[in-house]
């Protein structure tokens, strides 16, 4: 009898043992299963699972619906998702140096937002430390661009137009051509736009696809105004609590994952623009007049920020600037 116990003991310890053998993430993002951004990350997740035989497992919850896209930085400081997907100009309130890839006209092509990067990582790195997290990688949306539903000459025909604005730039953005800024995430842009709610807004190829803007606005202008970047970020804690062949897996994925998020942006972009077209939408290059406008907004927009960001922020672009 005392055998039988025994025996009946030891398979619940290798039960035991086995369950806790599997680790299991959240991860919250915001956008659709269908955007590359959530894609990039199904296959990173899937790469890590499959490199460590199933012990970490990666749920993704897409189109904000573990938490909305502000909410998702919390969420994983606080350790309610181990792992999640934000997008960084989202917290430039919090500090400008988040918001260092949404300043218009101070990086605007993929070889630009590459070095930005560069500069930028190191301290975002550090920010996050300092609140129990860190980043894994970063991939950047296409250049952006102004949907509008009426035609664009110069800046001062966005005046009065209800402009949605999603971070602190874009807000900022909107007051100095005189718009009218309304937030809205990604996830709400749908419903805003088929009410009214939205009439001009700035944003990515994508962003216009996954929202079917194309429904309700007909203009889009090539502005190629930034590049801003999604970061997955993960709980610290959670980190530490990994194997070490665990950790290696994931930071190994974690790097693949940023080159082939990189790859995957920029020729989405040409694809995303067909696709635009093909709904009828016209892709307008922009006028000499809206480009001057636009430019001088930018200047206004990065003395805004280096005086909000101070030393490090001069510090960040003055590192970019000489790569």
């Amino acid at each position: 009898m005392l055998k039988v116990f025994a025996t009946a003991a030891a398979v619940v310890a290798l039960s035991a043992g086995y369950a806790g053998a599997q680790t299991k993430w959240d991860m919250p993002t915001a956008y659709p299963a269908t955007n590359f951004h959530t894609e990039n990350a199904a296959e990173f997740a899937k790469e890590i699972e499959t490199a460590t035989g199933g012990k970490l497992k990666i749920q993704i919850h897409a189109g904000a619906s573990l938490f909305k896209a502000p909410e998702i930085k919390r969420a994983v400081q606080g350790n309610q998702a181990q792992i999640g997907e934000i997008l960084l100009v989202n917290f430039e309130n919090e500090n400008a140096l988040y918001g260092a890839d949404g300043v218009p006209f101070l990086a605007t092509s993929y070889a630009d937002a590459t070095k930005l990067w560069k500069a930028q990582k190191p301290m975002i790195a550090a920010l996050l430390e300092k609140q129990g997290m860190a980043v894994l990688y970063a991939v950047p949306w296409p250049p952006q661009g102004i949907y509008s539903k009426k035609p664009l000459n110069s800046a001062a025909d966005m005046k009065g137009l209800k402009f949605r604005s999603y971070s602190p730039a874009t807000s900022r953005l909107a007051e100095i051509v005189g718009a009218q800024p309304v937030t809205i995430q990604a996830a709400e842009l749908p419903q805003a736009l088929a009410t009214g709610v939205v009439e001009s807004f700035i944003s990515s190829g994508s962003t216009g696809y996954d929202s079917k803007t194309y429904e309700h606005i007909k203009n889009w202008y090539d502005t190629q105004a930034w590049l801003p970047k999604n970061a997955i970020i993960v709980n610290k804690k959670a980190w530490d609590a990994l194997g070490k062949g665990e950790q290696e897996a994931v930071s190994k994925a974690a790097a693949a994952a940023e080159t082939r998020g990189w790859k995957i942006s920029e020729e989405k972009n040409g694809w995303y623009l067909d696709q635009l077209r093909a709904k009828g939408m016209t892709i307008h290059k922009p006028s000499a007049q809206l480009t001057a406008d636009l430019k001088k907004a930018g200047e206004t927009l990065l003395a805004d920020w280096l005086k909000k960001s101070g030393a490090d922020g001069q510090k960040l672009v003055d590192s970019y600037k000489k790569m």
